[in-house]
C-alpha cells in the first residue's frame, strides 16, 4: 500500500491514495498505522478516494471530485479536520489531481473550498461556525468555562487565566458527556494582544496534538466573543506553529502551511 506523510503546523497525517475505494481502512489498521512506535506514527489517516466511490458522500460528487476520508489515530472517523484538509489539498496539488487555482474537497462535514495563497499557504473555507453556548472542561482538578462551537465536529474552546504552557494535557480533560455524547475536542487558550491567541488542544480520539485546524477556528470564535465580536482576522499560535483565522458573517477561513515530508510503501498488516 502506497503512503505519504505530511503535516500542517505539526499536526501530522498518513495519506493513503485510494482513488477507486479499494482499501478497507478499518479502525484496527488506522490505529496500527498511527502508532508512533510500531507503525508510521501520525495524528490521523487521510484516505484519498473519489467522492463518487463513497455512498456516504456521493451527493457531494458534483461539487468535489475527491473525498477526504479522515480517521483519528484511534481509528474512529471524524467529520472534519482543518489541518488535514490543507495537507490533503497539498497532496492533490502535488499529484496534479486538481486545478491549483481553486478546487473543493468533500468531507463528512460538507464540501470545503480550497485556495492556494501566493506564499504557498493553503486556505480552507471552513464554513460558518455554529455556537451552542457554554459548557465546562476540567484539567488537573481546575474547572474552566468555554464556548461550545461546532465546526462540523464538536469543540469546547476555553479562555483561561493560567498560562496554557503550564497545563498538564497528558490525559483527557473532563467534560459534560450529556452535552458531548460523542466526545469533544477541547481547546484551552490565552488571549494575547490584539486579535491573537495562544492555544493548546486535546483532540478526541488522539490526545494532545501540536495543532488542530478546526480547533483554531473555534478558538478564534471564542476569543472574538470575549470582545463582543463575531468577525475579524485572528492569529492563533499553537505548539506547532501559527495559523490565520478569518471570521466572516457567513463563513470562516483557515490559512496556514501544509507540507508533504515523505512517501513510501506501507507493509503493515492487520
Amino acid at each position: 500500500m502506497r503512503f505519504l506523510k505530511g503535516h500542517g503546523t505539526e499536526n501530522d497525517f498518513v495519506i493513503l491514495p485510494d482513488p477507486e475505494g479499494e482499501v478497507d481502512v478499518s479502525a484496527a489498521l488506522v490505529a496500527k498505522i498511527c502508532d508512533r512506535r510500531a507503525g508510521l506514527g501520525a495524528d490521523g489517516v487521510l484516505r484519498v478516494v473519489r467522492t463518487k466511490q463513497c455512498p456516504e458522500v456521493a451527493d457531494q460528487a458534483s461539487a468535489a471530485e475527491w473525498f477526504m476520508d479522515y480517521h483519528n489515530a484511534d481509528g474512529s472517523m471524524a467529520e472534519m479536520c482543518g489541518n488535514g484538509a490543507r495537507v490533503f489539498a497539498r497532496y492533490l496539488i502535488d499529484a496534479k489531481l486538481v486545478d491549483p487555482t481553486g478546487f473543493a474537497v468533500a468531507t463528512r462535514g460538507g464540501v470545503r473550498k480550497i485556495h492556494v495563497e501566493p506564499n504557498g499557504d493553503i486556505t480552507v473555507d471552513m464554513g460558518k461556525p455554529v455556537v451552542y453556548g457554554q459548557s465546562t472542561a476540567t484539567v488537573s482538578g481546575q474547572e474552566y468555562t468555554g464556548l461550545h462551537v461546532d465546526m462540523g465536529n464538536p469543540h469546547l474552546a476555553c479562555a483561561i487565566g493560567d498560562p496554557v504552557v503550564q497545563l498538564d494535557l497528558s490525559y483527557q480533560p473532563g467534560f459534560d458527556t450529556a452535552v458531548f455524547p460523542a466526545g469533544v475536542n477541547i481547546e484551552l487558550f490565552n488571549p494575547v494582544g490584539v486579535s491573537r491567541a495562544v492555544m493548546r488542544v486535546y483532540e478526541r480520539g488522539v490526545g494532545e496534538t501540536r495543532s488542530c485546524g478546526t480547533g483554531t477556528v473555534a478558538t478564534a470564535v471564542a476569543a472574538a466573543a470575549l470582545s463582543g465580536e463575531s468577525t475579524g482576522t485572528w492569529t492563533v499560535e499553537v505548539p506547532g506553529g501559527t495559523v490565520t483565522v478569518i471570521l466572516e458573517e457567513k463563513t470562516s477561513y483557515l490559512s496556514g502551511p501544509a507540507v508533504i515530508v515523505a512517501s513510501g510503501e506501507l507493509m503493515l498488516a492487520e
